[in-house]
């Protein structure tokens, strides 16, 4: 066993590269910890905002990123039980990800069925958690019932139309016209994100407004999302706050108005306004991640989901990872694979 592993530092606030390839000790796993070798490794919006000293999540700089991870148990430290050597694991870790071991406490780990694809399997751990538990435990939507998914193409919003559609709730997708297609294949009924306002759209096909929408929050977004929900429908932002931005820049200005139209606009209109994110509730109580993500694996299993990956890279690709989210256009989720190797060739 080597003495050192290799992983991606970020050493503070800045561009890409504030992104360092480091070597780092190999450290024993103690009391209730296991070590675990990452097979995959998930990258998204938040990595870029941890970049930026925008996430309130982040631990102190320097540290290494990488939100969520699958591995397999490598060392098993005193008074561990129900895992054992080798066995495929997943956990939303917030930060660590972006190596090629972690050492964490065995609570964070839910063991992955085998026969799953490593990348789809890491999607499900962020974007499908938060697709589900909007819908089920925010929305509580039943079959039959009628749903909006702003920002339709991207990560979460690809979750949300596959799982809509097996909860046999009607979708309609907000996005531009190249992705209609792509919408309709994930079981939604696409609308123009821009220039007819999506309300208006909405309310064409869905008289009276839908049960529930779902908006990155940010802006504009969240009144138009209020406007298409019915009187006494909810409307769930989600996402992060330092992700608002005007011309590529963090808004404090958009921020402030896109939860003044989720919280008090939606109540002056006789809807309901929440906010969903996943890491508060992750710390609150661990349980309900664990029992989705094992439905969700189920699910997979079966077939009846298939995550959008948009990039496979290799493991330590962070860098080139961010900056394909921050150019933009993404369907679907990245996954930085140890498959592929540790860095871009």
């Amino acid at each position: 066993m080597s003495k050192t592993f290799q992983a991606i530092m970020l050493r503070g606030q800045g561009d890409l590269d504030r992104l360092e390839d480091v070597e780092l000790p190999m450290v024993e796993p103690g009391s209730g910890e296991v070590r675990v070798k990452i097979v995959a490794a998930g990258a998204g919006s938040t990595d870029v905002l941890m970049r930026k000293s925008k996430y309130l999540f982040a631990p102190p700089f320097p540290f290494v990123p990488g939100y969520e991870l699958l591995g397999t148990i490598d060392a098993i430290g005193p008074g561990v039980t129900g895992f054992h050597l080798g066995q495929r694991v997943a956990a939303l870790t917030v930060h660590g990800a972006f190596a090629e071991y972690l050492v964490r406490e065995a609570e964070h780990f839910v063991p992955v069925p085998d026969g799953l694809d490593d990348a789809e399997a890491t999607a499900l751990i962020l974007n499908y958690i938060t697709a589900c538990q909007m819908i089920h435990r925010v929305a509580k939507l039943r079959e039959g019932q009628s749903a909006l998914v702003t920002g339709a193409s991207g990560g979460v919003g690809t979750a949300l139309l596959q799982l809509l559609r097996v909860a046999k709730v009607r979708a309609i997708a907000a996005c531009s016209a190249r992705q209609f297609d792509f919408v309709r294949s994930l079981g939604g009924e696409p609308v123009l994100s821009r220039g007819e306002g999506v309300d208006v759209a909405v309310r064409r096909m869905v008289p009276g407004g839908v049960d529930a929408a779902f908006d990155i929050i940010g802006g504009r977004g969240a009144s138009v999302a209020v406007r298409a929900t019915r009187l006494g429908g909810i409307t769930v932002g989600y996402g992060s706050v330092g992700a608002t931005s005007s011309n590529g820049m963090p808004s404090r200005w958009l921020t402030m108005r896109g939860f003044a139209s989720l919280f008090i606009g939606a109540h002056l209109r006789g809807r309901r306004g929440t906010f969903y994110g996943i890491t508060l509730l992750y710390r609150k109580n661990k349980q309900p991640f664990k029992e989705d993500l094992r439905n969700l694996f189920t699910l997979l299993s079966s077939g009846a989901i298939k995550p959008v990956i948009a990039h496979r890279l290799p493991l330590l690709a962070a860098r080139e990872s961010q900056r394909l989210i921050e150019a933009g256009g993404l369907s679907g989720k990245i996954v930085l694979l140890r498959s592929l190797g540790l860095r871009p060739s």
